[in-house]
């Protein structure tokens, strides 16, 4: 009776043990997918397969009814995501309400200068700011660009 109570004691020692070390295993593994350089994360379903979901590194900005996704990026590609709030119309009034763009009125509507405190100024290095509306060049300046809920309005620093 004593020896069954022993190898009972002794499995589940085992047990313990073997499951510590396959935590260790795993949240080693885990540790480089905390890097910020990473833009994905596995996350498991229960049917014990993985997929990659990207990381939240969207800055959330403003109050309002309406929301808006907006994306810098910089001339070295380098993109900064926002999701914006707001009760304005205008997607240049909402931005300039946050500070995100500044500029001067120029012959057709406002020309923007600084996005999120990055300077592109054609006559210093033949750059701008290209604002874009969901993907595509926009046809309309971010100053008369009504807002639409859901959309995504990105500046791109071009040459």
């Amino acid at each position: 009776m004593k020896q069954t109570n022993a190898k009972k004691l002794l499995s589940f020692i085992l047990c313990m043990v073997l499951i510590a070390a396959m935590a260790l295993i795993a949240s080693g593994c885990n540790a480089n997918k905390n890097d910020p350089a990473d833009s994905t994360a596995e996350t498991s379903t229960d049917a014990g397969t993985s997929t990659e979901t990207p990381k939240s590194d969207v800055t959330k900005l403003g109050e309002g009814q309406t929301t808006f996704n907006f994306t810098v990026v910089d001339k070295d590609g380098n993109e900064t995501k926002f999701e914006i709030k707001t009760d304005k119309t205008l997607v240049g009034e909402a931005l300039q309400e946050l500070n995100l763009i500044e500029g001067e009125p120029g012959a057709y509507g406002l020309y923007v200068k600084k996005v999120n405190g990055i300077t592109a100024d054609y006559d210093v290095d033949k750059t701008y700011w290209a604002f874009y509306v969901n993907g595509e060049y926009a046809v309309s300046g971010v100053d008369t660009t009504t807002i639409e809920a859901g959309a995504t309005y990105t500046f791109k620093v071009e040459k």
